[in-house]
């Protein structure tokens, strides 16, 4: 195996830095410290505009592959297509995700998708309805995954969408799709939304005290580019989430899941871990604080081994909050800087504040 460089992409680990503080108090992160400490910011991405719809680990993803459209757009929905499916074509595809959107004081909020817990069943009942109704518009909805579909329809074009995890717990007002098109996919939305309404599925679900599906939700269309007119910023992907795992396979990268751990790492390696996603959505920062542990103690620790023993070229670490990130990239001379000392807290607080100055 070659002597890797990771490279570990952590979507969700800078929440507000007021709440930090509290975030951290009495957690043991020896290697994040460590590595925060001592390394040195490479990187940083904050978008001038604070509504940008797409998500930092996306734009991330979409600039180190070569993707367009950053930072408005992240055209990830024809590799999540690959990897739920098996296929990828030539034509426009959006991700359709079956969401529920409730009504708050004043406004609708859309529910996290996590949260929605859409069954198998549930999911093929209600896409058959969907689907009839889209046949008719000369569009085609397909549902490789219950709680992952995917719509193409040249009638739309290419909308500017926002990701659901980037709309989530917000006004849904900002984040609709915008494009010359808005005024059809909104006479869909609500047509389906009129068949869903006594739906028997969600007439069930209902009963059993879960949120009815209500509504669909577009993010992240494209269409499909050729494998050799995107970068290769890897050769070896340790990933679960769908749009990293389908680039990796459109591009023949080597291609594991977490579960296969650091072992696998070989060169150039990218470590997507997105478990601290769905608890920073819900804002359960016990189970968050937990999650962050245990990257540490499984995935950071071992690197940080492993880059002090030579057996890893660096350690770079690309931070995400809901809206910007920032890269701390550290090799082993930068480790031998034991003068550099800062308190976890204390380091993370200004990266954190990137994002929130903003105007």
């Amino acid at each position: 195996m070659d002597t890797p460089a990771l490279h570990f992409l952590l979507p969700f680990a800078l929440p507000a830095s007021a709440h930090l503080p509290a975030l951290l108090a009495g957690l043991e992160l020896p290697a994040l410290e460590k590595l925060l400490a001592r390394g040195v910011q490479s990187a940083q991405d904050v978008p001038e505009d604070p509504f940008v719809p797409t998500l930092p680990h996306e734009r991330w993803l979409a600039d180190a592959f070569g993707l367009p459209g950053v930072p408005s757009r992240a055209p990830l929905a024809p590799f999540m297509l690959l990897e739920d499916s098996g296929t990828l074509d030539t034509r426009f595809w959006y991700c359709a995700q079956p969401a529920h959107i409730h009504i708050a004081t004043d406004h609708l909020v859309l529910t996290a998708p996590s949260e929605l817990a859409l069954s198998a069943e549930d999911s093929a009942a209600l896409f058959a309805t969907a689907h009839a109704l889209f046949a008719e518009e000369g569009a085609e909805l397909i549902a490789p995954r219950p709680n992952r579909w995917y719509l193409s329809a040249p009638a739309l074009g290419d909308l500017l969408t926002a990701s659901p995890a980037r709309a989530a717990g917000r006004n849904v007002d900002t984040w609709l799709p915008q494009g010359k098109a808005e005024l059809t996919w909104r006479k869909w939305q609500n047509e389906v939304q009129m068949a869903w309404y006594d739906h028997p599925a969600n007439q069930a679900r209902e009963a059993r005290h879960l949120p009815p599906v209500n509504a669909l939700w577009l993010y992240a269309g494209g269409q499909r580019i050729a494998a050799p007119r995107l970068n290769r910023p890897c050769v070896t992907i340790l990933a679960d989430d769908p749009a990293t795992r389908g680039l990796a396979t459109h591009l023949q990268i080597a291609l594991h899941g977490t579960d296969a751990g650091l072992a696998a790492a070989d060169g150039r390696t990218l470590v997507q871990i997105d478990t601290l996603t769905p608890h920073f959505l819900v804002e359960d920062w016990a189970r968050w604080r937990d999650a962050l542990v245990d990257i540490d103690r499984m995935w950071l620790a071992p690197a940080l081994e492993r880059i002090t023993k030579g057996q890893a070229r660096e350690v770079a670490l690309t931070l995400c909050g809901d809206s910007h990130s920032v890269t701390i990239r550290s090799r082993s001379g930068d480790l031998r800087k034991f003068w550099r000392r800062q308190p976890l807290g204390a380091r993370m607080a200004p990266l954190a504040r990137l994002g929130e100055e903003v105007t």
